[in-house]
């Protein structure tokens, strides 16, 4: 081999090991690249894997809520309808009383809000219809004993049960619909501590 040859040989040795060396570390600077790309692939995907959880977990908890406070609306719901439920079957059953039983009911509610002035008494047609005989000479002594002058008006008036007092063009409602709706909430209450 001349020394030419040794000199290309010798050339392309150093060159190959060059080219070697340099794939060598190139190969080795890749794998500390993909190696810490890796690292932070991981570190993000944690992030973002720790956040989707937070995210999952306050969802988890909105929905519980919600469904929790749709229940507690659903539960109230059902219970006012049926405490509304008892308080319309008490009004029905105290309008539609059999006849003796409502007027003595009558004769507890003038007892009550009968005034010491003169007036009128009004009842529905229907029950004009049913006052039984003597008890308008009953709600006269009524009055009296109150102080007042009450007569029984023959002039009907719309409602259903109970009564309307007037005093001097003033109307006091007394009807069962009237008492009941200004007593609803402490019914209500009555009611709701019966069945709850």
């Amino acid at each position: 081999m001349s020394g030419l040859d040794k000199m290309k040989s010798q050339i392309l040795d150093e060159a190959n090991h060059s080219a070697d060396s340099k794939i060598a570390e190139a190969k080795a600077k890749a794998e500390q690249i993909l190696e810490q790309a890796k690292a932070e692939a991981a570190a993000q995907a944690e992030v973002i894997s720790n956040k989707a959880q937070a995210d999952a977990d306050t969802y988890i908890q909105r929905i519980v809520s919600s469904c929790e406070m749709q229940r507690k609306q659903g539960l109230l719901r059902a219970k006012q309808s049926m405490i509304a439920g008892v308080l319309n079957k008490a009004y029905d059953e105290i309008v539609n009383l059999e006849t003796k039983n409502y007027f003595d009911m009558i004769r507890r509610m003038l007892d009550k809000y009968v005034l010491p002035e003169e007036g009128e008494i009004h009842f529905s047609e229907e029950d004009l219809k049913r006052i039984p005989v003597g008890f308008e000479t009953e709600i006269e002594k009524i009055a009296a004993s109150k102080g007042g002058v009450l007569k029984l008006s023959k002039e009907s008036k719309v409602m259903e049960g109970g009564f309307i007092l007037v005093y001097g063009g003033i109307e006091e409602n007394c009807t069962v619909k009237a008492l009941f709706d200004a007593k609803r909430d402490e019914l209500s209450d009555k009611v709701q501590e019966v069945l709850f």
